[in-house]
């Protein structure tokens, strides 16, 4: 049961990485890097769209923390075998990372600096691929993923802009590394179960991140709303920082069960 699972999750993510490169590209829109909140405060541009991203920093700190204490402790119970913990350290590093890399690209938005912004984001989210692939299905595998995994990502971000550069922007590769990723997280959460309790908390995670891209969607219409105390986008860091932050809180709590 387990192999055929395996083998319609391989052959899926086959159909989705042909359909990336025979569909017409996806261009980033000309107003993408026009946010709501572009108010300026002790000399920092869109200051709040930047300082939310701390909360980045805060999340991924914590995480890495966390991580140290426990490979410091003998007795620990978070990971069968220490090895396991490798994807969440990547996860952690990458979301303290996005912090310095979507403050970059809010302080001077423009495609060169939202680079550096998407560099961060798709590594998390394939690191947590990976880190699912070893609580679910099998931990040589999950850490086997993980280099391949995180250069995907990185090739999605590389390429979308070298695309733009060229002017004519292909977003194909990152959209399915970003959201087709998180897919087959769900998909193999459903259908493996977790060798740790909590398992079933991830879905409270993939919930705060779909909060998160709805807060960034209707950024204007939350500034709008909330008159103009808080924009959508500054949410959207905010929320997604405290959905990688429920990843560290998960760990914290959660037993190995095998």
């Amino acid at each position: 049961m387990k192999k055929r699972q395996l083998l319609w999750i391989l052959l899926v993510s086959v159909l989705v990485a042909v359909a990336a490169m025979i569909l017409p590209p996806i261009s980033q829109p000309d107003d993408y890097h026009q946010f709501a909140d572009q108010r300026s405060f002790l000399g920092i541009p869109n200051f709040n769209d930047v300082i939310s991203n701390l909360a980045f920093l805060l999340s991924g700190g914590a995480g890495l923390v966390f991580l140290f204490r426990v490979y410091r402790t003998p007795e620990q119970t978070t990971f069968h075998d220490l090895k396991e913990c490798l994807p969440y350290g990547v996860l952690f590093f990458s979301v303290a990372a996005a912090a310095f890399g979507s403050m970059i690209y809010h302080w001077a938005p423009d495609i060169d600096h939202l680079m550096w912004d998407r560099l961060p984001i798709a590594i998390s989210i394939t690191a947590l691929l990976a880190a699912t692939l070893v609580d679910r299905v099998d931990p040589t595998l999950g850490l086997w993923s993980l280099p391949p995994l995180v250069v995907l990502g990185i090739f999605s971000v590389l390429y979308w802009h070298w695309t733009e550069l060229q002017g004519s922007g292909n977003l194909n590769f990152y959209i399915v590394i970003q959201f087709y990723s998180i897919l087959l997280i769900v998909w193999i959460s459903l259908r493996f179960p977790s060798r740790y309790t909590r398992g079933n908390d991830i879905y409270q995670v993939i919930v705060l991140y779909a909060i998160a891209k709805l807060a960034e969607i209707l950024d204007w219409s939350i500034f709008a709303g909330m008159n103009g105390w808080i924009s959508g986008h500054t949410l959207k860091h905010l929320i997604a920082a405290y959905a990688a932050y429920r990843i560290v809180q998960i760990l914290r709590k959660r037993r190995f069960v095998g």
